[in-house]
């Protein structure tokens, strides 16, 4: 990562500004006074330096678990973004050291517990900013905990000396939610493609029909995301013998189950609210949060933009169609394992059923996913709670949301990696029926790393398999080989 010499230059103008207002003898929120509830004291310049680090080190002040690698350093790299946007007011050096920080793998420890989502994520950033002036823990490139200055001095790095402002520009930023947002957003987009391909080999092993999937019939009601799923749904079904072989006037099935029929339009409505949030998160990725701010013309304002409200709604909004895909995931694989509505497969797909339960108890790991899904559903940005002396009266809980959200989609992975393993062993317990191009690509890469059907084996590192599978991207790499 480079920080452009262009984006250097913004930096230094805003810094110019903060020097002029440090010298001035009237006080300026975040330069030359106390934060929050305390921003009323005005603070000599002997003692600027160290209400930086003061302010740096109090608000380190979380706990609980370590968060993932992968949001702290979404979180650095979205707080350098803001930074080199030239408007919050810290040194080219400041900029720097950051950006090196990032390039050698250092990875602050950042605890689960500590942000409200307002006046940013506080207590996250902190712990960033902490490793960078040399102290708390980090995790290396090679994922061992040190201290954060060993860790700089065998990177090669000086621990920095925050001059004025320079610790609230570092801890005042949504970055947290937002890099979270982000993670989700491309995890997300993923799971719905495969959504789409496990609720079509659903239909296929289920003897379901295509028809309902047709353009004509998708194009009466026009929303966006379900002509996708629609498509490839309609795709991945494209050529089946399972399919053709009851179709036409010997069938006497006359409409297919909700979770089988409305596939297209509950993963097409989930489609359409990631869209919302990919809107979101453009506009936050384009904008300089923190407070104060520095403008073009050298004034320097308090403000409200650090509320993480627009992170918070989205967050929690992906949270009902995450917990609502799961759950008509679930209805369909139970379908196939019920001997009164599977259509002639055996009953919970086993070899010898009443000594072999077959897929029975991935169902019950279904169904317990599925019911914590609905928990993780209710909305965290509807709670708030008041902190910093009522100076902070109402917060988003945009943190809470996001951390609520990983697990969601964690949880729809396994979900979708159950009805992955149980559709590709009733697609194969329909032979010597086949199924079409796609959907035998997808049990062929089942088929890889889990075998077919058989006596009673441990479920627990298949239902794994199939979570790295769909995890990995390889399920769709090798889906997508045989659709256009």
């Amino acid at each position: 990562m480079e920080v452009t010499a262009g984006a250097l230059v913004g930096v230094g103008v805003a810094r110019e500004h903060v020097e002029r207002l440090a010298e001035a003898p009237e006080p300026t929120y975040g330069v030359s006074t106390g934060f929050g509830a305390l921003a009323v004291r005005h603070i000599p310049v002997a003692s600027r330096a160290a209400l930086q680090r003061s302010l740096v080190r109090s608000h380190a002040a979380g706990a609980g678990a370590e968060v993932e690698p992968e949001v702290v350093r979404a979180l650095m790299v979205l707080r350098l973004r803001t930074l080199t946007t030239g408007r919050t007011g810290v040194r080219r050096s400041t900029v720097e050291a950051l950006a090196a920080m990032v390039n050698a793998g250092i990875v602050p420890v950042v605890h689960e517990y500590g942000s409200l989502g307002c006046s940013g994520d506080l207590a996250p950033l902190a712990a960033v900013a902490l490793a960078l002036i040399g102290e708390g823990r980090v995790r290396d490139r090679d994922g061992e905990s040190r201290s954060a200055a060993d860790a700089l001095a065998v990177a090669g790095l000086e621990p920095v000396r925050l001059a004025e402002k320079e610790g609230l520009a570092l801890i005042n930023g949504t970055d947290g939610m937002l890099g979270m947002l982000v993670l989700a957003l491309r995890d997300l987009n993923a799971l719905l493609d495969v959504a789409d391909l496990t609720a079509a080999m659903s239909v296929e092993a289920l003897l379901g029909t295509d028809r309902v999937f047709a353009a004509d019939l998708q194009a009466l009601r026009p929303h966006p995301g379900q002509a996708v799923s629609a498509a490839r749904m309609a795709a991945f079904l494209a050529g089946s013998p399972i399919v053709a072989s009851h179709r036409g006037p010997g069938c006497t099935r006359v409409q297919d189950a909700y979770s089988l029929r409305c596939a297209p339009q509950v993963h097409g409505a989930a489609r359409d609210v990631v869209a919302f949030a990919e809107s979101v998160a453009d506009r936050e990725l384009g904008a300089a949060v923190d407070n104060p701010v520095v403008l073009a013309d050298g004034r320097v304002e308090s403000n409200g933009n650090f509320h993480g409200a627009p992170l918070a709604y989205a967050l929690d909004f992906l949270a009902i169609p995450v917990a609502d895909v799961a759950s008509m995931a679930e209805r369909r694989t139970d379908r196939m394992l019920d001997v009164a509505r599977s259509h002639g497969l055996p009953p919970f797909l086993a070899a010898d059923p009443g000594v072999d339960s077959g897929h029975m108890i991935a169902q019950y790991t279904q169904a317990a996913l599925v019911s914590e899904l609905k928990r993780l559903a209710a909305p965290a940005s509807v709670d708030s709670i008041p902190s910093s002396a009522m100076q902070e009266d109402h917060v988003s809980l945009g943190w809470s949301a996001g951390r609520k959200l990983r697990r969601a989609v964690d949880g729809l992975t396994t979900v979708l990696a159950v009805e992955l393993l149980t559709a590709a062993r009733a697609l194969d317990l329909r032979a010597p029926l086949t199924p079409g191009p796609a959907t035998a690509a997808a049990v062929a890469a089942v088929r890889e790393r889990v075998p077919g059907p058989g006596p009673d084996r441990h479920l627990a590192p298949e239902i794994a398999a199939a979570e790295d599978l769909v995890r990995s991207g390889a399920l769709l790499a090798a889906v997508h080989q045989e659709v256009s």
